[in-house]
């Protein structure tokens, strides 16, 4: 279990450093009323961009050893300490001024977190999930992630259009859905145990690589619509939401559910939740790409 955290830490060091870089990239991009392919074609030519996407590719490889080692339910709530390590980044570059408030969320947020997962005590689960399970699980999350991407492009009232915010918080929501369903499957691939080329001939590979490829766009939609503050609490509570409940119901993971147990949980997950919004919220995590950010992307 201690390897699993451990990697996951790393991971979530990675996609911090992923969502920083593809957040500038993306935020000056063209564009930003209309759900296009398009806009991968601006991002592949630059540089902050696609340092972002090697840093993810990177968290990819550490999240997918930690779940080799540990369950969907352990690992994915770790990965919520991005946003910890967002702040963290700011914070030492000198962005924006530390608040008592960004301190109390970032503490809270590591609180719940570690208290969750203290009484959670996630454990257990099988190797491999049936196929029905799979179709079930799969057509549900991609149709909730679907459906919810529709919903940042529709009018509201009286044909008005929705707001950067609105528009990139439910673009985050999509995309933390597409995530979690990306790490059950990254889960089921981590467990193969046939040899190197017959991973080619297996299903969770080419699942993993379509579901993978829609699920950036989206995410790239999402933070070149508005500002991060709207888009990465969906990414950062959704995803290990979602995955932990794919973990209980479709691998079948364990966690403490006596009432005492339960109502820990709940409230370390309402601090945790707390922490990500206020943190998410704040001025030194919030806004477009700023004048200083922008110079530190130009900068050798």
């Amino acid at each position: 279990m201690g390897i699993a955290v451990v990697l996951a830490l790393a991971a979530s060091v990675c996609t911090a450093t992923s969502s920083l870089c593809q957040r500038m990239g993306a935020a000056p991009a063209p564009g930003g009323d209309h759900f296009s392919v398009k806009l991968i074609w601006y991002l592949v030519r630059q540089p902050i961009w696609l340092a972002g996407v090697a840093s993810m590719i990177l968290g990819f490889g550490f999240q997918i050893t930690a779940l080799h080692f540990g369950g969907l339910a352990l690992v994915q709530p770790i990965l919520a300490s991005e946003l910890l390590f967002v702040f963290l980044y700011m914070a030492a570059l000198g962005w924006r001024e530390v608040s008592r408030s960004d301190w109390l969320a970032a503490t809270a947020m590591a609180a719940g977190l570690g208290v969750f997962l203290f009484t959670a005590d996630p454990s257990g689960g099988r190797v491999h999930a049936p196929a029905l399970t799979w179709w079930l699980a799969g057509g549900a999350s991609l149709g909730l992630a679907t459906l919810t991407t529709l919903g940042a492009y529709v009018p509201l009232g009286r044909g008005s259009a929705p707001s950067a915010a609105r528009k990139a918080a439910t673009l985050g929501i999509a995309t933390g859905i597409s995530w979690g369903f990306v790490a059950a499957v990254i889960k089921e691939l981590s467990a193969h145990s046939g040899g190197f080329a017959s991973i080619f001939t297996s299903w969770p590979l080419y699942v993993l690589l379509g579901v993978g490829a829609a699920s950036m766009l989206v995410a790239s939609h999402a933070l070149q619509a508005g500002p991060l503050a709207a888009s990465q609490p969906g990414f950062t509570i959704v995803d290990p939401l979602v995955a932990s409940l794919l973990g209980v119901f479709v691998f079948r993971e364990h966690l403490r559910l006596q009432p005492l147990a339960v109502l820990v949980e709940v409230v370390a997950l309402a601090a945790l939740v707390s922490g990500v919004v206020a943190l998410s919220r704040s001025r030194i995590v919030q806004g477009h790409v700023h004048d200083d950010e922008a110079k530190l992307a130009l900068s050798p």
